[in-house]
C-alpha cells in the first residue's frame, strides 16, 4: 500500500503548456506522407495537408510545433522552399536516407500548418551551413510588417501580413550533426547570429540557444557564461535507449520484463540530467528568467525490419506510453524552470503519436497519454508527498509509481499516475487535503501484454478506457493502479 498525500491548497507553479510540445523533422516519412501529400493527392487534405492528421492533432490539443530540425535544419536554406512549387529546387537530404526533397512543404506551408491544427510555430535555423544574412533574412520575411526586399517577397509569395511567430532556434545539435563545434566557438557564434534574429515593432521573438547532449553540464557551463544574457531559452537533448548503446538499440516491439525494467530505469534519469543542468543554470540565472527547453525527447529503438535505416520508423508500444507518462511528471516537477519539452517526433519516426500508411492512419499509445495529460496544460502544479514502492530486477531498484497532481482553471484535481511494474498491480491510498473529493472520474491506458500496440489491421488493440477501480474507505479515496499501466484521475 502507498499512501499519497495531495495538498491541494498549496500550488508549486505553472504547468507550461508547451511541455506538451512536439516535433516535426524532414526525416524519413514525417513530413511527406505523414503531413504532406499535395493538392492533388486522393488522399483527403486542406491545401496539401492530410485531412485525417489534421483533425488528430487538433484533439490532441499540441501547442507548439519545431521544424524543420533536428539535423536537417542546418542543412536547409529556406528560399530553396518558398515561391511557386514548381520552381522550387530540389535537395537530397544528406542527413535522412539521402533521399531526393522537392522542397514542397516549406515555410509558408509549416506556418499555415500550424494554423491548421492551431499550435504555435517553433523554428530551428540553420547555424551549421548557413550564413547570419540567411537566418536574419528568414526572420524578416516571415516577420517584417514593412517594406523589404524580404518582406515584398513574401507577399510576392501569396502572403501579405507577417506572421506572429514566437519561438526561434539558432542553430540545432551544434556540438554533433549541426557543425561539430566546442562550446566556446558555438557560444560566440550563437551571440553572432541570434543579434540578427531581430524582433521588428512589439512583436518579440523568443530566441532558444543549443544547449547540451544528454551529461554535457560542460556545455551548459560555457553557454550561459559566455551569452546567458542573449538567449531566452536553452535546449536539452536526452533519448531513452533502452540497451544505452547507439549500435543497437533494441527492438521496440521484440522485448522482454528486463529490457522493460532497463527502458524505465534509463527514462528516470532525465530527472537528474533537468535538476544538474537547472542548477547550473541558476548560478548564472537565479531568477530562472532562462527556460530549459527539452526540445528533443523520448524513445529510440532500431528501425523496423524492412524499413529504411535512414527513415527512423518503428513501432510504439504500452512501454512507450509508459515512457512519454513519466517524462511528462517529471517536466511537471520541474515547472520553474523546463517551460517547453517537445517530443520526437510527430508521425512516422521515433516516438511517433501518428503512423500513416497510405490512405491509413493510426494513433499510438503515447498519442493516448498525451491527451490523456492534456489536462495539465496551463494548470497549477499541486505539492505531493508520496514514497513509492520499489521496482525491483536483478538487483536494481527503481520506483514503481510516477506521480504528477494538478488543478485546472475550472478548479478540477487532476492526478496522473503511472505503474510501470510488468506484472504487479497496486494499491494508493489518497489523503487529500485542502479540498472535499466529492466526484472521481478516470481514464486508463493498460494491455494485456507489455508488447501490445496498435497495427493498420488492429487500429485500436491499446485504447484508453474509462476507469473506475476505486473506493472509499473512512472518507479516503483508494486507488487499484493495474500493472503495466497510466491513469488519469478528476477529482471534482
Amino acid at each position: 500500500m502507498t499512501k499519497l498525500i495531495i495538498n491541494a491548497d498549496t500550488t508549486r507553479g505553472t504547468i507550461d503548456r508547451n511541455i506538451y510540445g512536439h516535433f516535426a523533422e524532414h526525416l524519413g516519412r514525417c513530413i511527406y506522407e505523414g503531413i504532406w501529400v499535395g493538392e492533388d493527392s486522393p488522399i483527403p487534405n486542406t491545401e496539401g495537408m492530410r485531412n485525417d492528421v489534421i483533425d488528430a492533432l487538433k484533439n490532441l490539443q499540441i501547442p507548439v510545433l519545431r521544424w524543420p530540425g533536428g539535423c536537417f535544419a542546418d542543412a536547409y536554406n529556406w528560399k530553396d522552399g518558398v515561391g511557386p512549387k514548381e520552381q522550387r529546387k530540389r535537395m537530397v537530404n544528406v542527413h535522412w536516407g539521402g533521399v531526393v526533397e522537392n522542397n514542397h512543404f516549406g515555410t509558408h506551408e509549416f506556418l499555415r500548418f500550424c494554423e491548421l491544427i492551431g499550435a504555435e510555430p517553433y523554428i530551428s535555423g540553420n547555424v551549421g551551413s548557413g550564413t547570419v544574412r540567411e537566418m536574419s533574412e528568414w526572420v524578416d520575411y516571415m516577420t517584417f510588417n514593412g517594406q523589404s526586399p524580404m518582406a515584398d517577397w513574401r507577399k510576392e509569395n501569396g502572403r501579405e501580413e507577417p506572421w506572429k511567430l514566437k519561438y526561434f532556434g539558432v542553430g540545432n545539435e551544434n556540438w554533433g550533426c549541426g557543425g561539430d563545434m566546442r562550446p566556446e566557438y558555438y557560444a560566440d557564434l550563437y551571440r553572432n547570429y541570434a543579434s540578427y534574429v531581430r524582433s521588428y515593432g512589439d512583436h518579440k521573438i523568443f530566441k532558444i540557444a543549443c544547449g547540451a547532449s544528454d551529461a554535457d553540464y560542460h556545455w551548459t557551463e560555457v553557454l550561459m557564461r559566455q551569452a546567458a544574457r542573449y538567449m531566452d531559452g536553452i535546449s536539452l537533448h536526452y533519448y531513452t535507449l533502452p540497451t544505452g548503446t547507439w549500435a543497437d538499440k533494441g527492438s521496440s516491439t521484440e522485448f522482454d520484463q528486463e529490457e522493460w525494467f532497463t527502458t524505465f530505469k534509463k527514462t528516470f534519469f532525465m530527472d537528474e540530467l533537468i535538476e544538474r543542468h537547472d542548477a547550473i543554470m541558476t548560478q548564472y540565472d537565479p531568477e530562472k528568467r532562462i527556460a530549459l527547453i527539452v526540445d528533443e525527447w523520448g524513445t529510440w529503438y532500431n528501425v523496423e525490419p524492412g524499413t529504411n535505416p535512414g527513415f527512423l520508423y518503428q513501432q510504439n508500444t504500452m512501454r512507450d506510453a509508459i515512457v512519454a507518462g513519466i517524462n511528462l511528471n517529471i517536466f511537471h516537477k520541474h515547472c520553474d524552470r523546463v517551460k517547453m519539452a517537445n517530443i520526437a517526433q510527430i508521425i512516422n519516426v521515433l516516438q511517433a503519436v501518428i503512423l500513416t500508411e497510405g490512405a491509413s492512419m493510426i494513433l499510438t499509445p503515447t498519442y493516448h497519454v498525451l491527451r490523456m495529460y492534456s489536462v495539465h496544460q496551463d494548470a497549477k502544479l499541486i505539492d505531493i508527498s508520496f514514497t513509492s514502492p520499489q521496482y525491483v530486477m536483478n538487483g536494481e531498484a527503481i520506483d514503481q509509481i510516477s506521480v504528477s497532481a494538478s488543478i485546472n482553471l475550472a478548479n478540477t484535481l487532476h492526478v496522473s499516475l503511472c505503474n510501470l511494474h510488468h506484472s504487479d498491480e497496486t494499491e494508493v491510498h489518497f489523503d487529500i487535503r485542502g479540498r472535499e473529493a466529492s466526484k472521481v472520474s478516470g481514464t486508463v491506458l493498460t494491455t494485456e501484454t507489455l508488447q501490445a500496440h496498435n497495427t493498420f489491421d488492429q487500429p485500436e488493440a491499446v485504447a484508453p478506457a474509462p476507469f473506475t477501480n476505486f473506493r472509499y474507505e473512512d472518507g479516503n479515496l483508494i486507488v487499484q493502479l493495474p500493472a503495466r499501466s497510466v491513469v488519469v484521475l478528476a477529482v471534482e
